[in-house]
Formats: structure tokens, C-alpha cells, sequence
């Protein structure tokens, strides 16, 4: 059922006001690369934290957390999208969920069997309490503090579990990285693929998606920054930080600039006239 649409479809100041409050970006080709851009540099930047710079798996995650919850802050203040802050967001949260993943099985020797599905559960639970409270998983209609919260949960489970499932088919495969590059590329594909063709839901083909950028920005991290000796294009984890932080800076200037990932409230959702469903997201 729905209710009173007038003020939705009004013209006037307070309908394109409302069409500017969507906290994040809208899904295009520019959103997956900087998205696994993000990856890798979450890959990369915690193994040069923690081996280059000394700092360890134990005193890392401290300070990534608390930079990440000051711009998350920020993230929660702002009243729409920023590309640089919700991407700053991003490529901390990438990190901080490497090292959540890394500490579990280096450190306090957990299995990765036991990691990745913990945070499958931990990511299922959090979908489940947002569809409950929300009546959507809808990624363009981020505009409470409440489903903000439940959107930023969400991601970090995603990135701790591609962490996890990633390292794992790398145990278990040994495909090496650049094989394992290829794969996760083609699972993604055949997402999109089933997406367009079978009509396969929207919201599910997108966070599967998510979930599977994770070990594809990691395989390439690793290719990149590897030895050659280990197979790798020894670029080092300093080299290959820096080159995909530039680019990523690169690309959310642009996107400042022009805008074109600014999406648009749908004016119904917006007003609260209904709420979508997951196969609407």
C-alpha cells in the first residue's frame, strides 16, 4: 500500500533537496573499479603496515579502527554523498577488514573454514536484521543514520569474508595470483551475466559481486607487489600502494568534479510513500 505521493512528486525546492540525500554513489562501471582499486590497496596496505613498518598485526588494526571511526563520523555527518569521504570510508574499512580476517587466523589460529563462515553467518545476520528494520536492502535509499549503519556493517563483513573465502580458495587451489585474478574475475562476470540475462535478483547479484572484489583486488595486490621469485611483478606493497591510491585519487576528483556517480533518491522511497523490496534494489 501506498500513501499520500503529492509532496513526492511536487515541484519545488524541497523534492530536488530530497534527491540529493542518498549517502552513496550510484552503481556504475566507475564504482567496481575504484571499488576493487580499494582492495587492493586494503591488501597492500596492511601488509606494508604491519611487515614493512613494524607495527604488527596487534598494534595495526588499533590504528586503522580509530581513523576509521573518525571518518566514518564524518561519513554519518555529512548530508549526501562526498566522493572522497565515502571512498576514504571505503579504502579504510578494506583495510581494517583484512586485518580483522588476518589477526583471527595468524594470530589466535583460527581456521580460515572457521573465519569465512563466521562472517558469512555475520554478514547474513546483518542483512536479515536490516530487511527487518528497513523493509529494504536498498543501496539508494541510504539515507538514515540507521540503514547508513546496517550499509557500513554490511561492507565490513563483506570485505573480512572475501578476505577469509579468498585466502582460502588460495590454500586450498594454490592457483597463484594471477589464475586466481582470472577466476574471481569470471565469477563476477557470470554474476553480471545471470544479472542481465536470467533476471537474477538485483540485490543479491550486487553484494555477491561486493563480496567477490575482495579476493580479486587481493590477487592482484599480491601479483603486483610480490617477488618475481614468488610470482609476483615486484613492485613491492609501497610501490603498488602508492600507484593505486594516486589512481583512486585520480578517479574521485574526476567523479567530484562531474558528478556522474551522484544518484537520485527514487522520489516515493524518498518519501516514504513505500519501500522497495530486495529484487527492486
Amino acid at each position: 500500500m501506498t500513501t499520500d505521493t503529492t509532496d513526492a512528486y511536487a515541484p519545488g525546492r524541497r523534492s530536488r533537496a530530497r534527491q540529493t540525500l542518498n549517502k552513496v554513489p550510484e552503481v556504475t562501471l566507475y564504482f567496481w573499479v575504484i571499488k576493487v582499486l580499494c582492495t587492493t590497496v586494503g591488501e597492500t596496505a596492511a601488509d606494508l603496515l604491519n611487515d614493512n613498518l613494524g607495527m604488527g598485526l596487534t598494534n595495526t588494526p588499533y590504528l586503522m579502527s580509530a581513523l576509521l571511526v573518525v571518518t566514518l563520523v564524518f561519513q554519518f555527518r555529512a548530508r549526501s554523498y562526498v566522493p572522497g569521504l565515502y571512498w576514504l570510508s571505503v579504502v579504510l574499512i578494506s583495510v581494517v577488514g583484512t586485518l580483522i580476517s588476518d589477526n583471527l587466523t595468524d594470530n589466535l589460529g583460527v581456521p580460515l573454514q572457521t573465519t569465512t563462515v563466521v562472517f558469512a553467518v555475520a554478514l547474513a545476520i546483518t542483512f536479515f536484521a536490516w530487511y527487518a528494520s528497513e523493509r529494504t536492502l536498498s543501496i539508494h535509499s541510504i539515507r538514515t543514520a540507521r540503514r547508513e549503519s546496517f550499509y557500513w556493517l554490511a561492507i565490513l563483513f563483506t570485505f573480512a569474508l572475501g578476505t577469509s573465502a579468498g585466502d582460502l580458495a588460495a590454500e586450498k587451489l594454490n592457483l597463484g595470483y594471477w589464475l586466481s585474478a582470472i577466476v574471481f574475475a569470471a565469477l563476477i562476470a557470470a554474476v553480471a551475466l545471470a544479472h542481465r540475462t536470467l533476471d537474477f535478483n538485483a540485490v543479491w547479484s550486487f553484494w555477491i559481486a561486493y563480496v567477490l572484489t575482495r579476493p580479486l583486488g587481493a590477487s592482484l595486490g599480491d601479483y603486483l607487489s610480490q617477488p618475481t621469485a614468488d610470482g609476483g611483478l615486484g613492485l613491492g606493497t609501497v610501490g603498488t600502494s602508492v600507484l593505486f591510491l594516486v589512481v583512486i585519487l585520480g578517479l574521485v576528483v574526476f567523479l567530484t568534479r562531474t558528478r556522474r556517480d551522484v544518484t537520485e533518491d527514487d522520489p516515493l522511497e524518498a518519501s516514504g510513500a513505500r519501500r522497495l523490496s530486495p529484487s527492486e534494489g
